[in-house]
């Protein structure tokens, strides 16, 4: 007999999954939902932490005596149950992902949800959310009003340890299956990994290990309270071994460790200093020059090496700038993950200062150029641009947050943005082959762009994918690139 143990995720506890447990048990599986100490609604003492709900589990399976032991994590609960995994891999056939980014060792929840602790009270416990901001902790798509009013009326608050302690993994339980259910009404699909694997952040190509795989349930993400009998049905084919398997490229190089423009664009290097997280490089040319500032996607593992701004794409746009006469400057801002937005916003305007101040640039010439994700940071410039901002770049952008990016704050969203000032012109560089939902954001951008006015000029690579510099360095990528940098620079006055 299978037996699933059901974890809950931020300020619920084990009658979330009231239904769904109904329907595993009456499919002959037993079901064990469960509320974490300090989450049954009574005042929680003081020292609850991650490593407390872990215990919680822990315990819990110790006292099981089926054969199958498979841990069902939503939200927050997938930090404890890979806690509880690697303190007992012996007892658990399987771990599941519901709607779930997978946390690695050392990563609190904090990373990926919003307002982390930041509005813990004197009790040290994080009130719940209130129905204006609930969708920001997971989409409610296809949950009855009935069921939303119970998730308000039974939400308690979080001990705020719990999401800001680290998860902390001996690797004991590196080898067991997992599987990840995607909730595909508000949040990412298997063709979304399957992006985030070929050119996605270096974190991601874990996820074409053989032991993963992945389901799909047409709902938000919520799925216990809004289809409990098509979760209960996916859980059990996740028991059974189903699901779709993501395979990595055959090109094994990290996609960030590509060369830039391989074989069809030789970028000399030129001098580059290093100023605490910004790198200056300079063009051989007297006098103050114009500047771009290069700004990186993400989030990006804060452990991985080398940081963005010493990898190829970086660094060949940065070499780009310079040779063409302009300060290129790259920086490594600390977006990790989809809370720290603002956090990333802080470094760029840092960054911003930090390059119009060097008396070798032209403070009044200054250009953003954004990649992929960091192209969310954009709209606070698009907002309020300063007079000194020549031009908005942005490469394979996305310009709203994607589906189940719901704890990245309402301020970062370039298509709410745009044309809402006078602005600079914005140079968009867009690749045929581009992702449909990031697709679906540039599209939305320059929707509104043309209804208010603003000054857009597009740059197509009609077979060149999300990364095209580094996954198809053609003739076109490379004429992409020299088309967008020309259009920048013009617009700087060079």
């Amino acid at each position: 007999m299978t037996a699933f143990v059901l974890v809950a995720g931020s300020f619920t506890g084990g009658w979330v999954w009231e239904e769904t447990a109904a329907r595993l048990r009456r499919a002959g599986a037993e079901a064990h939902p469960v509320t974490l100490t300090g989450m049954d609604g009574r005042r929680a003492g003081a020292g609850i932490g991650l490593e407390t709900h872990v215990e919680d589990l822990v315990r819990l399976i110790d006292g099981l005596t089926a054969a199958e032991v498979v841990l069902v994590g939503h939200g927050y609960g997938l930090h404890p149950v890979l806690g509880a995994a690697d303190r007992r891999p012996g007892r658990v056939a399987r771990i599941v992902a519901l709607d779930t980014l997978l946390p690695q060792d050392g990563e609190p929840a904090a990373r990926s949800v919003p307002d982390p602790g930041g509005r813990a009270g004197e009790d040290g416990r994080v009130p719940p959310p209130t129905r204006e901001t609930r969708s920001r902790w997971g989409g409610l798509e296809g949950v009855p009003d009935e069921a939303l009013a119970r998730l308000e009326r039974l939400a308690v608050p979080q001990p705020a340890a719990t999401l800001t302690e680290p998860l902390r993994l001996t690797g004991a339980a590196s080898a067991l299956p997992v599987t990840g259910v995607l909730c595909t009404a508000g949040g990412p699909d298997v063709s979304t990994v399957e992006m985030l694997v070929e050119s996605g952040p270096p974190r991601f190509r874990a996820l074409a290990d053989d032991r993963i795989r992945f389901l799909e349930l047409a709902t938000g993400h919520w799925p216990m309270l809004s289809a409990p009998a098509g979760l209960a049905e996916t859980l059990l084919r996740a028991a059974a071994g189903e699901g779709h398997r993501v395979t990595a490229p055959a090109d094994e190089r990290p996609t960030h460790l590509r060369p830039f423009l391989e074989g069809v664009r030789d970028v000399p290097e030129v001098p580059r200093e290093r100023h605490g997280r910004v790198d200056l490089h300079l063009p051989d040319a007297g006098g103050p020059r114009p500047a771009i500032v290069f700004v990186h996607g993400g989030p990006v593992d804060p452990d991985q090496r080398p940081t963005p701004r010493d990898t190829p794409s970086l660094l060949g746009y940065g070499r780009l700038a310079a040779g063409a006469g302009a300060v290129g400057a790259t920086l490594d801002h600390r977006l990790h993950g989809l809370a720290d937005y603002a956090l990333a916003a802080e470094d760029l305007a840092g960054a911003v200062a930090l390059v119009r101040a060097d008396p070798r640039v032209d403070r009044e010439r200054i250009a953003l150029w954004f990649f992929s994700g960091g192209g969310l940071l954009a709209a606070d410039w698009l907002a309020a641009p300063p007079p000194w901002l020549r031009c908005v770049a942005a490469t394979y952008p996305m310009l709203a947050p994607l589906p189940g990016w719901e704890a990245v704050e309402p301020r970062f969203r370039p298509v709410d943005a745009v044309g809402t000032a006078d602005g600079p012109p914005v140079v968009l560089t867009r690749a045929g082959l581009e992702h449909p939902a990031i697709a679906a954001t540039v599209e939305e951008f320059l929707t509104a762009a043309g209804k208010r006015g603003a000054r857009v000029e597009t740059v197509d690579v009609p077979h060149g994918r999300h990364g095209f510099e580094l996954l198809d360095p053609t003739e076109e990528s490379a004429e992409a690139v020299d088309r967008a940098m020309a259009a920048v620079l013009s617009r700087l006055g060079e």
